[in-house]
């Protein structure tokens, strides 16, 4: 089976420097139409020694998050644990499933001893109930 025609890519986290100890807040992913959903975190160089890289999903029922909480173990694939990062994990990809029922779904990767430029960036592969996707992706 190809995989070209049964995914849709959707940006979360543009490449970007994070120079402090700001947590960085992905775009919403709505999981309507779809049945399943993967993040993937990509990393450059991240030059603190000692940085460390912790990453959340969380999900809600509301297109805002209110109410939103951090998703269930059982409702991932992988850990957020392992989708985490670390100073010496430069030019590294990690990823995170969700098999959850809520309609969205968040990432956040927040920084701490981070005080240089570190370069991140994530998507949310989901894939749709209809197929074949547009290209370029909806």
């Amino acid at each position: 089976m190809e995989l070209f025609n049964c995914i849709n890519v959707k940006r979360v986290l543009s490449p970007a420097s994070v120079a402090d100890n700001t947590a960085q807040v992905g775009q919403i992913i709505d999981h309507q139409n779809t049945h399943a959903a993967v993040y993937l975190i990509a990393t450059g160089s991240l030059g603190d020694a000692g940085a460390e890289f912790t990453t959340l999903l969380e999900e809600s029922d509301a297109s805002d998050m209110t109410g939103a909480t951090a998703v269930a173990d059982a409702d991932l694939l992988g850990t957020e644990v392992l989708a985490s990062f670390i100073q010496s994990d430069d030019d590294k990809c990690f990823k995170l499933g969700y098999k959850g029922v809520k309609r969205y779904t968040r990432l956040t990767i927040t920084p701490a001893n981070n005080a240089t430029a570190a370069l991140l960036a994530a998507v949310c592969v989901v894939c749709p109930n209809l197929m074949p996707t547009a290209n370029p992706p909806a």
